[in-house]
Formats: C-alpha cells, sequence, structure tokens
C-alpha cells in the first residue's frame, strides 16, 4: 500500500481504515473479517458528490441544472472506474478465491466502488481537506480536458425528457440473484407505468442506468 499513499500523496494515520477501503465482502467473508468496503463507499461516495459540486461551483459559471450534468458525469461508474484504473488500484483489493478466478481484481463495479472507499477512509483519517485534496488531483484533469466525457448518466437524461412531457417515471428491481459477492441486478424503468427499458449489471446502479439508455433510444424514435 506504500505505492498507493505515495500515489495519492498522503501519510496515513488509521491504515486499517484503508485495509478495509480495499477489501471486498468476498475476501472478509473467507478470513472471518469483521468489515468490507460497503461502509466506506457510501461515505465516499457522499463526500466526492461534495467536492466535485463545490469545484463545479467555484470554477464554473454553469446553471443547477448544467452543473447537475457535469458532476454526475464525472462521479459516475464510468469514470470512478477510470481514476481507479489510472490509481491502478486493482493491484491492493483483496477479494476471496472465487471472485479471484472470475477477474473480481478488474471488474467495473468492483473497482469503482473501491475509489469510493479509498476517499471515504481519506476523509476518516485525514479530513475533508485532504480528501477534496487527493480527490480534484485526480478529477480535475478529466474536467478541463473537453476531449475526455464519461457519459453514462441516461437516468438523468430521461428524467428531463419526462418531466418536459409530463410523464410520470419509476425504477423497479424486479430481480436480484448470485452470492453476495458477486450478485446480478435487473431493473425495469417505466415511463407513465409502461416498461421502456430492462437493465442487466453488477450493480443496481448501473442496472438503472442500462434500463435508462434503452428507454431513452425507444422515446427517441
Amino acid at each position: 500500500m506504500e505505492e498507493l499513499y505515495k500515489k495519492l500523496n498522503i501519510s496515513p494515520k488509521d491504515e486499517k481504515l484503508y485495509t478495509i477501503a480495499v477489501s471486498h465482502s468476498s475476501y472478509a467473508n473467507e478470513h472471518k473479517a469483521r468489515k468490507d468496503y460497503e461502509r466506506l463507499e457510501f461515505l465516499g461516495d457522499a463526500v466526492l458528490d461534495l467536492v466535485v459540486a463545490d469545484y463545479l461551483y467555484s470554477n464554473h459559471d454553469e446553471t443547477e441544472g448544467e452543473m447537475t450534468k457535469v458532476r454526475a458525469s464525472y462521479v459516475c461508474e464510468n469514470a470512478l472506474y477510470e481514476y481507479s484504473m489510472d490509481l491502478e488500484l486493482y493491484k491492493y483489493i483483496k477479494v476471496g478465491h472465487g471472485e479471484e478466478k472470475e477477474g473480481g481484481k478488474y471488474k467495473k463495479a468492483i473497482l469503482s466502488d473501491i475509489f469510493e472507499a479509498i476517499i471515504g477512509a481519506i476523509y476518516l483519517d485525514l479530513g475533508y481537506a485532504t480528501a477534496r485534496r487527493v480527490a480534484l488531483n485526480i478529477i480535475v484533469p478529466y474536467i478541463e480536458n473537453p476531449k475526455i466525457v464519461f457519459f453514462s448518466d441516461y437516468k438523468s437524461s430521461l428524467q428531463e425528457f419526462v418531466q418536459t412531457e409530463q410523464k410520470s417515471l419509476s425504477y423497479d428491481l424486479v430481480k436480484e440473484e448470485g452470492p453476495a459477492h458477486d450478485k446480478t441486478f435487473t431493473v425495469e424503468v417505466r415511463v407513465d407505468n409502461i416498461v421502456y427499458g430492462k437493465g442487466v449489471a453488477g450493480s443496481k446502479k448501473e442496472a438503472e442506468q442500462n434500463a435508462a439508455k434503452e428507454a431513452l433510444s425507444k422515446l427517441a424514435k
């Protein structure tokens, strides 16, 4: 982990937090560990939302709607996965034997979650200012490079469409299968109570995005 700390330019006080941040539930279950990264991921997600929102507000003269779109683009799963690959987080992830055989260290959902968990760990260990510095050092070069766009926030686009058309919108989790460390989620999106899209993915968030993407393609015709 020392190499990672150098990349992030941090000096941890509580290294246990970072060990938890890279521990997948499959690893925790096999080693009878009490904790995995999921709670830190939850916290890191909120920190990233605030950091990016604050940066956009302070540095870009955009409307609330435009800032919402930009923020969503740079904290979406595709973006978080890219940041994780840049940091080579797959070197540090701890997964169970079964998950490792299935390439768990390179799965987009797991890598994006780990990035959020790392930010959550930094926030708890070293405070908001350090978490903000680390996050901005990684994310700002992407935001300021017009050639790099992570568009996967189909949910926001679909929300705008149905609001314009004054239609109702809902997402329903219709299926959840597989072991705890390797679940598959199936989500349907309904517009005015009619199913317009179905999404299947390793996380509920991505399944909803996939469903929204399919719905948009149908509604645009």
